[in-house]
This record gives C-alpha cells, structure tokens and sequence, in this order.
C-alpha cells in the first residue's frame, strides 16, 4: 500500500525504524484498525490495536479520540478499557486533556462512574468540558448527591451544567429539586435552548401534574421551542399521562412536524384512557409505524380487557413481518391468560421461542403467569425454574401469585423463603402475593407471621392492600372481633379494598350487618361501583332474604348502576367462543371468527407447532439457553 494514499493522520503517527517495508506493515495494520472501526466491528479492531501495543506504536490523539468515540457511542466498555490500557502501556499514563475528557465521557457512558471519576482527578488541566463530562456521567448513573457536590466545586458553570443537573434530579423522581434548579437556572439569565427544558418537562410526564404541564407548556411556547418534535412528544405525553386527551389531542393536532414517536405518544395516551376506538383510528392514521406502535396499540388492548382484538392485531403484525419485541410478547400473553386460552398462549409462546428473543423477567412472569392461568401450574413451575437469572423480584411475585392462585399456600411459603435466601429482596407486592396465598389456604397464623415480618425484617409499610389482605384472612377464618380490630389500628382511612375485603369475607359467613355496613361505605365512597351491590344482594340471597335482594335490585335501577355482562370462553370445534349470560349467548360477530382463524392460521405451521411443543412438553430444560 502506497504511504501517499493514507491518511494524513496515520502518515503522521511517527514511526521510528529505518526498515521501510516494516513501518509500511506497521502504517497497514493501523489503517486496517480505523477501517474495522468505522464498520463497526470493534472487536476485530482492537485485535490488531494489541498487536500494535506489543510493538510499542501510539496512534495519535485524533485516531485515539475517535476510537473511544465509538467506544462510547456503541458502550463498548471492554473495548474502551483496551483502548486506555494501550495508552498506559505506551507512554500515556498522564493523557492529554483531550483525551482525558473522551475517556470519561466513554466510562459515564457506559455506566462506569468510578473509573471515569479516576481519569477526571488525575487530570492536570481540565476545562470546563471535563466538568460537564464527569457531572453528566453521575447524572445518567442516577448519582445526583454526586453529581451536586461536583456541581457546587465546579468553577464556572454554562447552560448545559445547568440543564444536566434539572435532568438528573427529574429522571429519579425529585421534582422539587428539579424544579428549583430550573427556576434558579433562567433567573440567572444566561440564556437556553432547546434542552433547558427536557428536566423540567420530564418532571412533568413523571410528576403527571397537570397545572405544571400548562405552565411549561407555555414556557417553551414563548421561548419558540414547540417546533422541537421531542419536546413537543414530551408535552403531549405530559397532558396524556394526566388523563387530559383533549389538550393532548389539540397541541399533536398544532404539531406542523410529527414523526413516529409523536404519533405512538398519543396512540399510548388514548391506550391509558381505555379509549381504544380513538386509539385504533389514531394508529390506522400514521403514516409510518415501528414495533412501538403496534405494542402500544397490543397493550392497550390487553389492558383493557379487550384480548381478541390485541391477538388479532398481533396476527396482523406477524403477518406484515414487523419484528415483535419483548413487550410485545408479554402483552399477547397476558391476553391469552386474560381469556385463559392455553392455545393461543402456546402459539405466542412459539413464536416467541422462533423470534430468537432471550426472554427478560416480565417475559419471563408473563408466561409464568399464562401457564397458571391457564390451568398448566406444572409448566409454569419448568418456566421459573429455567430461568438462569432469578435476580428480579417480578419473576418471584409471579411465581408465589400462580401458587397462591392453585390454593399452594405452603409451597408458596417455601418459594418465599428461596426467594429470600437467593437474595432478592422482597417490596410490597411479595406480600400482597404471600398474604393472598395465606388466605386462601388458611394459613392464619402463618399469614399473620408475614404481616408483622413486613416491617420488623424488611422495613416494608403495611398500607391499604395488605391490610384488606389481613381482613380477608382473618374473615375467611370468622375471627370477625380481629377483623375490627385491625381496622381501627389502620394508621390511614380505609378505603376500597378495605370495604371490598370486608364485604367479602361477610359473604362467605352470611354476617349480614356487618356486610351492610361495608356495603353502605363501598357504596359511598363509589355509587356507580355495581360490586358493592351485588355483594350485599349475594349476602341476602344467600340467607333467603329475597325481599331484600329486590331493594338492592331496584336501588341499582334508580341510580343506573349497570352491572358487566359476564363471558365465559369456551373452545368449541379447537375454536375459541365467548359465551353471554344473555340471550345473545349462542351469536358470536364474523368478524371476532376471522380474527382468531387468522391467528390460528399464521401459527399452525407443522415446523413451527413441533418446535413449540417440543420446548414446552418435556424439551424445556434442553432448550434452556433459548429462554
């Protein structure tokens, strides 16, 4: 290779040997290091940059810088690492100023504050970049307390040291501070721009505080920002995420540049709302859509309760070749638990295992969950216990509600307590989960046992659901006395799950006044709540108080309480059918037919059926490494 047709810089790096042939090997070598990075294929790259380590040959800083780049860009820490360990083992101990501030902005990016915080007191010069550098590398570690000790020793601070401390105190959750900040920041007067208010802004989707979305609202209004798509999005999510569609609605509509994320930001708001009609005609709308959106649209049709339509619309996707992701899959399977379709969870399953996906923990409890649901404990046992990374509290919720659901209240016990000795710390949810599971297997004292080991062992508050879940164990048990007593102990007013509990349990034993009274507060904390009523009428028609049952009857009508039409799903001829408890039982609309034939159809390949079948029946823990 001619010397004259490198680069400047490589023809520059400096290579001292009289022997001509062996600096043309030594000039290819680092030509072939920046062609390999530039591809992307850094761990190629770095295998020539050793050789040239052994050899004693620095590349020069631009070549260094660039590399590092990449490094940080793609978070290549290993890659990184190698690239500073070369400058130690060729006379770099102490790197310029120019490179220190890559290599930190490569160890904050990579989520290694440590090692960048080293580069950064080792400096002998450092500018204002190197400042910024190291307070951004805390801000996106979530180190704030850091990152504000840094802040106040900084010797001059710009707009972007301000933004990032607003930014930082927004993305864990203290709002307050960020706000100060903020407001701190433009009393300054030392100018803006477009990421002034990215912190303040996420204060407002996190906060979901409707009178502070207006005012920001305005802010960049003024300050002519609105032209910026994301902070647009961002606003727009802020209005949703407050459950104010109309405002969302009208700023997306004033939108004169929208891109995918604004469309799916908005698809997203009506999804929360349960406004699935607008959420659909939104979706058919965009011009362009990602994976994102059809997820968006899939969840929010499983949350909704509305499970036909997200695996119809899953089969659609499938069919166009859109690439499903992990949300994705776990939605779809939380549709087929929700109409406990074994077979419909089986095919997503496949599809799951064919994607090539490495399943993560909400995955993972989603089909934990479906299995359970679905009647099939056994599996959903081989599913946990396949996964190799147990390190998340989810996967072990999910695995102690499935017990707790099959009446297994000991077995669940005896999974708390792996649970605890391999580590994962329990939250609220454990206990919500281990609490049921003691209820409904009668496991009084037990149940007892963790309500009081909440706070004493793992500094877990009791607030009012684990409360409804003592009500609900000591009632089961008749131990009404306690029942009262525990209610008085409340440090808070009970709420809905309280009285719903309590109502509950007066059900099972025919208590009948102090099943009113519960039905009287449900009732008035929620008059257009049908539960509370129709307790209470179970209550009386279960001890023959008919005439009773018929005030209750009537009460409903004169406020227009309008009791849910039960469904019940039934597989008829291998094709799932609901079933009404009314007289439009035996209709089921063409369309809802075709849905699940499409579905049905698309996954009923030979290939890939066995492939299911084979990882779900007896091939789980071959096929491991899959999951």
């Amino acid at each position: 290779m001619p010397t004259s047709s490198l680069p400047s810089k490589v023809r520059s790096f400096g290579v001292k040997s009289d022997d001509t042939n062996k600096k043309l090997n030594n000039l290819c070598s680092v030509q072939k290091i920046l062609n390999l990075s530039s591809q992307g294929h850094l761990k190629q790259a770095f295998h020539h940059l050793n050789i040239l380590t052994r050899k004693g040959i620095r590349l020069d800083s631009k070549t260094l810088a660039s590399l590092i780049q990449q490094c940080a860009n793609s978070k290549s820490y290993r890659e990184g690492k190698w690239i500073h360990f070369h400058l130690k083992t060729t006379g770099w101990k102490h790197p310029t100023t120019f490179i220190a501030n890559h290599l930190i902005n490569m160890y904050g990016k990579c989520g290694d504050s440590i090692q960048a915080r080293k580069v950064f007191d080792k400096m002998t010069t450092r500018n204002l970049y190197s400042w910024n550098n190291m307070l951004s590398g805390y801000a996106k570690s979530g180190m704030v307390k850091a990152a504000k000790r840094l802040f106040d020793k900084m010797p001059e601070k710009d707009v972007v040291s301000w933004n990032t401390m607003v930014i930082a105190y927004a993305q864990v959750g203290y709002f307050n501070e960020a706000l100060k900040f903020y407001r701190e920041f433009r009393r300054l007067g030392i100018g803006f721009n477009d990421y002034s208010f990215a912190g303040v802004v996420t204060a407002c989707v996190k906060s979901r505080d409707f009178s502070l979305t207006g005012q920001v609202h305005s802010q960049v209004l003024v300050a002519g920002f609105l032209s910026n798509v994301v902070l647009s999005s961002s606003i727009v999510d802020a209005y949703a995420k407050c459950g104010k569609m109309s405002d969302a609605r009208r700023l997306f509509d004033a939108m004169r540049v929208r891109d995918v994320l604004a469309w799916t930001t908005l698809v997203s708001g009506y999804s929360r709302c349960g406004d699935m009609v607008s959420a659909r005609e939104l979706f058919e709308a965009m011009p362009e859509k990602n994976p994102v959106s059809w997820t968006t649209l899939i969840a929010g049709y499983s949350h909704s309760g509305m499970s036909l339509q997200a695996l119809e619309l899953f089969a659609k996707m499938v069919k166009l070749q859109v690439q499903p992701d992990q949300f994705t899959f776990s939605s779809c399977l939380s549709a087929c638990a929700d109409i406990a379709s074994l077979k419909h969870g089986k095919q997503v399953h496949a599809f799951l295992v064919n994607a090539g996906l490495r399943p993560n923990a909400i995955v993972m409890s989603s089909l934990i969950d479906m299995y359970s649901k679905c009647g099939n404990l056994e599996v959903a046992k081989r599913v946990f216990d396949t996964m190799g990374n147990k390190h998340d509290a989810v996967l072990w919720n999910t695995m102690l509600s499935a017990l707790a659901q099959h009446g297994m209240g000991e077995e669940a016990i005896e999974v708390f307590f792996k649970m605890v000795k391999f580590g994962v710390k329990p939250n609220r949810i454990t206990f919500v989960v281990l609490l049921n599971a003691c209820s409904h297997s009668g496991l009084v004292q037990e149940g007892l046992s963790f309500f009081e080991m909440m706070t004493s062992n793992y500094n877990v508050p009791p607030d009012e659901e684990h409360y409804a879940c003592i009500i609900d164990l000591l009632g089961r048990a008749g131990r009404f006395s306690e029942v009262l007593a525990q209610i008085k102990k409340m440090p808070c007013e009970p709420d809905g799950h309280i009285w719903n509990a309590l109502l509950g349990v007066c059900r099972i034993h025919g208590n009948v006044e102090l099943g009113r009274m519960a039905a009287e507060l449900l009732i008035e904390l929620d008059p257009q709540s049908p539960a509370a009523y129709l307790l209470l009428s179970s209550i009386y028609g279960a001890l023959g108080m008919w005439v009773n049952v018929e005030k209750v009857r009537q009460l409903m009508n004169e406020r227009h309480v309008r009791k849910e039409q039960a469904v019940s799903w039934l597989e008829i001829e291998q094709k799932l059918r609901p079933s009404f408890g009314c007289s439009q039982s035996n209709t089921l609309e063409k369309d809802t037919l075709a849905i699940l034939q499409l579905l049905a159809d698309k996954t009923e390949d030979d290939d890939l059926l066995h492939d299911s079948e084979s990882f779900i029946h007896g091939g789980l823990d071959a096929r491991g490494s899959n999951l």
